[in-house]
This record gives C-alpha cells, structure tokens and sequence, in this order.
C-alpha cells in the first residue's frame, strides 16, 4: 500500500492560516500558473528550501498582512512614497550608474510601487531576523543588528533635509567600507567582455547568443513583434551622459525564460546589440521582459497611481528611475502584443552582496549601517526633485515630521516586528510546505506528474 498524501497539520488555526496561504499565492500567480505550471513548480520548490527562501518568494503573503496591520508608522504624505516593495536582505548589490560609476544600492525594482515608506523597513527587518536565524544569532543580537540599520537608516533621511542636492549621494568606493567595499571593488575588475564569453560564441566573425539550455530561437513572426517592440523602446530612453552612442543594429535574439524566484513564468527576450563601434568586445546585450503585478499594488487603492502607468513595463522602468537617482542609460519599456516589458542592460557590472561568508555579527554591524543609508537614498530621491508628479513633496521632511520625537518608539516597534513576524514566516513556511507536497495548491501538483488536488 502506498503513503497517503501529506496534509497540513495542526489545528484549526494552522489550517485556516494555510489556506490564506494558498488562497494568495494562487490569487496572485493564477495567471501565470496557467501559463507556465513547470515554471511555478520550480519557484514553489525553491520556496520550499527554507524560511528565508518562502520569505523571498510570497512578497504578496506580506502586502495581505500588510493590509491587516494598523500601520502607526504612516500619515497622509508616508503612505504614498516610492518603495521598492520587496525589500530583503538579499536585495542589495552594485551597478553602474548613468555617470558611469559603481554603486552601491537597492536593485531588484520589479515589486516597486507607491506606499508606506514603513512596509519597506518592515519587510528589510523581518528578512534580517530570518537571515540571521540561519546564522543561529540569539533574538539579543538580532535586536542590536536591526537598531544599527534603523538607527543609521534616521541619520541619513535626517541628512537629506539638510542637503540641496541628494540625487547626487551614493555609495561609492569612497565612502564604503567592510564587505560593502569589497563588493564594489570586486564589480571594478569585471568586463564586459566576461559577459560576452559567458552568453555569447563568436562564429566567422560574427557574435551571436550561444545555444545554453534557458535560450529558444524564434520563429520569424515572433522575432519581428520583438525587433518591432525594440524600436518602440528606443522612444523611452534618456540620452547617455557619458557614454558614446549604440546603433542599435541588432545581431541576435532569443527568448529566454523569467529571473530568480519571483519571475517565474514571466516571458523574456535577450537582444544582442553592435555596440560603440564594429569591435566585438563592446557589443550589448538588452534583456526584455514582462512586468509583473507589483506585490504592494494588491492592497495600495488609489486609482490616480494606478493610472498613471501605462502598463507594468512603464512602472517598473519609473519606479527605477525614481529609486536609483542615475539609472543606466539604457533603462525603458516597451510593449508585446498590447503587454508591457522593461528593458534594460544585462550588465556585467552588477553584483549582489553575499551574506553567506558574514559569519560574525562584528562583520555585519557595519554593513546593515550601510544598508539603513542606502534605504535611506531610495526613499528620499524619489520625490518633489524627480521627473514625475506622484510625490509632490521631500520624503526626507515627511518622514523626519511623522516620527517627531519618536524615535525611539518607532526603532523599538520595528525591532519587535521583526522578532514577531519571522517567527509567523517560520510557522507559514512549514504550512506551505505541508500544502504543497499534499497537492493543494490548485494548478500545482508538488510531483509534477498528476494535477492538483483539493
């Protein structure tokens, strides 16, 4: 006789919590379950590796509590600035600015929205208290770490309202220090040349993407809609500052599948561009791929945000243009049978910062200090001083009158949120993990082999 399928187990609280689970998750990726299955599959299983993983993956389980929680951190101008929407502890790394140079910053902008400058913080906090779980920190520990990011990330907004011009902050080599330099330092001494080598094989003189398993070739009429998505593209982009200019001769395409675990079965395209001049060395490669419905969006009502996007491609490359400050050049949007798509470099100068060799929390003070003023940056450029009309008004002096003399309070509430709230992660993970073997997440079925079961 065979096993039985798993069932989630517990009470009747665990199974009414993990059908909330379930319900979710399915409300926000039916569309894309339907589409891909495999793809979700995937994303579901690396979900499943841990708490930190589920955490990463269910952006939208955190906006539904989200939309439960009486939010004492929030008034009338700090519920509506720019956010990146998915702030975890993972979602940091280097780029190269539209000045040309190596930034430490945010990156991922695909859950970007407008909302509670506190989701941001709460979200960072409660991804920390996961991460550093992992690390086995005590809760003692884990309280001071969080403090030096919230405390650091005050300082800088307090900062901003003194400073005419804080577009122009950034963390650089300069001014960084730890395992925050190293990764700057590191992303120095890549080429654009190592990216070419890496996704690309050059035959009778000739670049062209190589035949990696993720690449599919494109029947003739789909390379046309994307070639003409190309041009349309072109319309949306800012003229380089310091960069010589790219023709835009197209030398290739492919399409390719969705990034990381929150692009799954989301469709994309590389476009492989000559670049500066005939040399094969500075030839460009442009990533186009399907916006996604930002996690925030879900419970954020106001129509005139809504409104102003012309669809999710035109979001994503805003909500990056406002959080970034100096976005690359090559940053815009465009559409593919009436659906929107950002587009962007594939970079080489781009990396994430590792936490798996920050092993002590001597190592890690100094480097959540930077995280907290790189928060800091994003929430403060996105306003009055940017090229839209959402925010008409400096975060920075928002922010600074909302937490008053607060400060305090506001550290301490957020530290026990954190506490609280990885803790529910834990006990969520566990639940999906239980649906998901059991087959209960429709369109889903843990094995692949058979439908879900309800």
């Amino acid at each position: 006789m065979g096993d039985s399928p798993a069932r989630v187990t517990g009470g009747p609280a665990d199974r009414e919590r993990a059908q909330v689970i379930i319900d979710v998750l399915v409300e926000a990726f039916a569309d894309l379950m339907a589409a891909d299955a495999d793809a979700f599959r995937t994303k579901f299983r690396k979900m499943a590796a841990d708490p930190f993983a589920f955490y990463r993956g269910s952006a939208c389980l955190f906006y539904a509590d989200m939309a439960q929680l009486e939010d004492r951190w929030c008034d009338e101008r700090t519920s509506r600035v720019w956010i990146q929407g998915d702030l975890h502890a993972e979602n940091f790394g280097t780029y190269m600015d539209g000045a040309g140079r190596i930034v430490f910053d945010v990156n991922d902008f695909d859950e970007a929205y407008l909302g509670h400058v506190s989701w941001d913080l709460r979200r960072f906090v409660a991804s920390f208290a996961l991460l550093a779980w992992r690390k086995a920190f005590g809760d003692d520990v884990i309280a001071v770490l969080l403090r030096r990011y919230l405390d650091a990330y005050l300082d800088q907004v307090t900062a901003f309202t003194r400073l005419e011009d804080d577009r122009s902050f950034a963390l650089v080599r300069e001014n960084t220090e730890g395992a925050v330099r190293e990764v700057i330092l590191e992303t120095s001494m890549r080429t654009r040349g190592m990216l070419l080598d890496r996704l690309t094989v050059v035959e009778d003189y000739r670049r062209r993407f190589a035949d990696l398993p993720r690449n599919r070739r494109l029947p003739e009429d789909e390379r046309e809609r994307v070639l003409a998505a190309l041009e349309r593209y072109r319309e949306t982009v800012f003229p380089p500052r310091r960069r010589r200019d790219v023709a835009y001769d197209v030398k290739d395409v492919v399409g390719t599948g969705g990034f990381g675990i929150g692009s799954a079965g989301l469709p994309a395209y590389n476009v492989l561009l000559e670049g500066y001049d005939q040399a094969l060395e500075n030839d460009v490669i442009l990533s186009l791929k399907q916006g996604n419905v930002p996690a925030p969006s879900r419970i954020v009502r106001d129509p005139a945000i809504r409104g102003f996007f012309e669809h999710e491609g035109h979001r994503t490359a805003m909500s990056q243009r406002a959080l970034q400050a100096n976005a690359s050049p090559f940053l815009g949007y465009t559409e593919i049978d009436g659906v929107g798509f950002v587009v962007q470099e594939l970079s080489p100068y781009e990396l994430d910062l590792d936490w798996e060799d920050l092993t002590e929390p001597e190592e890690i003070g100094p480097v959540l200090v930077q995280l907290g003023r790189a928060t800091a940056k994003v929430h403060c450029v996105g306003d009055a001083d940017s090229d839209h009309t959402l925010v008409p008004f400096q975060t920075e002096e928002a922010i600074t009158a909302m937490i008053g003399g607060r400060r305090e309070e506001f550290v301490a509430d957020l530290v026990d949120f954190a506490h609280g709230y990885a803790r529910r992660t834990q006990e969520d993970h566990r639940l999906f993990v239980d649906a998901f073997r059991a087959g209960e997440i429709p369109g889903i079925s843990s094995s692949g082999a058979h439908p879900a079961r309800r």
